[in-house]
């Protein structure tokens, strides 16, 4: 199944793709009980973010090559950081640069989307909690990052947190390829089953330190191949299996 959230009459609402269109739903799609209401064309939709998530949780170095062009080591146990959910941009929004940034990166990632209360869980639990998946871009201003010790300024301004356009169920995280192309051509290009740690280890580490809620987001690293972003560009995150996402880059 797909999802997605669009923006009907300004209010961001779940929807479920059926055909050429969408069906509104009147909550998200792992609420029981939910009904429908209504349906849409799928041409000129506006999207919303695909989660109203509480929070972002973001892995850094999940894939040995991006560690090295880092000239970082692997870590031993995921390294955790945070997006606020003020970052979150949806499909075919802009990417706004910061002026406090003169290196902003592209990070095509894998993102999972939860679907229930995850607290100290097990992988096999972790695993079952995972309600779908989603492209990710988990934009970087890189010079604020070097300069600093810790990544909270460097991800965390507004329109850095891209993800959509849908969230896709039933789809296996194992082995799917990871493109970032930037006006069309290929910068990063990797798969996920190249990730240190898989899906359903980030999310019960994640879990042992912090309670997931339905709908938060956990983004599971990038493969190498980061790299600059400018006014005017155009970045594509294209997951086979998930989706393309796609955003414009200008100043605020």
């Amino acid at each position: 199944m797909r999802y997605a959230r669009l923006l009907v009459e300004g209010v961001a609402t779940w929807a479920r793709a059926d055909g050429d269109g969408y069906v509104l739903l009147d909550r998200a799609p792992w609420s029981p009980g939910g009904r429908e209401l209504g349906r849409v064309p799928g041409a000129g939709v506006t999207y919303a973010p695909v989660s109203d998530a509480s929070k972002v949780v973001a892995i850094g170095q999940n894939y040995a090559r991006h560690a090295a062009e880092m000239g970082k080591q692997v870590p031993v146990e995921p390294l955790l950081f945070m997006k606020p959910s003020t970052a979150l941009n949806a499909h075919g929004a802009d990417i706004l640069l910061p002026p406090a940034s003169r290196e902003v990166h592209h990070e095509a990632e894998l993102a999972l989307v939860i679907g229930r209360t995850l607290t100290r869980v097990d992988e096999a639990e972790a695993a079952a909690g995972i309600f779908g998946l989603t492209c990710f871009n988990d934009v970087t201003a890189r010079d604020v990052q070097r300069r600093e010790v810790q990544h909270t300024r460097a991800k965390s301004y507004d329109t850095f947190a891209c993800c959509g356009p849908e969230l896709v169920t039933g789809v296996s995280w194992a082995d799917l390829r990871v493109v970032c192309r930037v006006n069309g051509v290929v910068k990063q290009d990797g798969r996920t089953s190249d990730m240190v740690h898989s899906p359903a280890r980030l999310v019960s580490f994640i879990s042992q330190v912090m309670t997931l809620l339905p709908g938060d987001l956990v983004s599971t690293g990038t493969p190498a191949g980061v790299g600059p972003l400018a006014v005017g560009d155009v970045v594509e995150v294209d997951i086979e299996q998930v989706g393309t996402l796609r955003n414009g880059v200008r100043a605020p």
